[in-house]
């Protein structure tokens, strides 16, 4: 399968040293066209509508963001390519987008173009883009969280999360509907990405206190669905600060 692709990033060498790898690691892409910045990307993407489109975060005269905005009409996968920044890490992750972290390690290069080829291929329907787009409008209680499961994905309002709890090497996310989905992730994973409201209150526990009904001295707190939860006292002052 031969992906068409553009790149846009400001830096000339580093569009530079992304064709190089892409070209000796990654065959199966096809790089159409390059950008260094929003003015020329938004109207390069309309006129190749690439299947995919490597994408700097920061650039000047607008950000990585400000292109999805101008280029929503179109459907494409996104390889968002940033130096460490935690907001933008929150916000992808969120949306279970793909991305790099400069310098580009190849290694991780060559698993995100995997993943976007197998993406295609099962004619994935999410749209990362589009719920990346609209969380980053939102307040991170009303967002959105993609969650990928044995059988494929599935995406919840962050708003719908009573608790989450470690299983092995997975993670048990319980709902307000009284559902719970299994997903292919580590609990920590979800300890770097949920923020208030949710915290963590055990090694196996992370909780959303909206739903706190009471705190008993003795080191538990009860949920509104009835669940008691212990609180170890490595995170006792965390969750009691949310109280405080």
């Amino acid at each position: 399968m031969k992906i068409k692709a553009v790149i846009v990033d400001d830096e000339l060498i580093a569009r530079e040293v992304l064709r190089s790898y892409l070209t000796k690691y990654c065959p199966q892409v096809e790089i159409l066209d390059e950008a260094e910045n929003i003015r020329e990307a938004v109207p390069l993407i309309a006129e190749k509508q690439p299947q995919l489109v490597f994408l700097d975060v920061e650039m000047p005269f607008g950000n990585a963001f400000d292109v999805l905005e101008a280029t929503k009409e179109f459907s494409y996968e996104t390889i968002f390519i940033t130096a460490f920044s935690q907001y933008s890490l929150q916000a992808l992750n969120k949306s279970a987008s793909y991305y790099i972290l400069k310098p580009i390690d190849i290694q991780e290069l060559i698993l995100a173009v995997n993943k976007v080829v197998e993406s295609l291929e099962k004619k994935d329907e999410l749209n990362r883009n589009k719920i990346l787009l609209e969380n980053l409008k939102l307040k991170p209680e009303k967002q959105q969280l993609i969650l990928p499961t044995l059988q494929g994905f599935d995406v919840v309002k962050t708003e719908d999360i009573v608790r989450l709890q470690a299983d092995g090497n997975f993670t048990q996310v319980y709902l307000t509907d009284g559902s719970k989905k299994m997903v292919c992730r580590f609990l920590k994973h979800f300890d770097d990405l949920l923020e208030n409201p949710f915290v963590r209150v055990h090694r196996s526990h992370i909780i959303n206190t909206n739903f706190v009904k009471s705190y008993h001295k003795s080191g538990t707190v009860m949920l509104s669905d009835n669940t008691e939860i212990e609180v170890s006292g490595s995170f006792k002052d965390n969750f009691l600060k949310v109280f405080s």
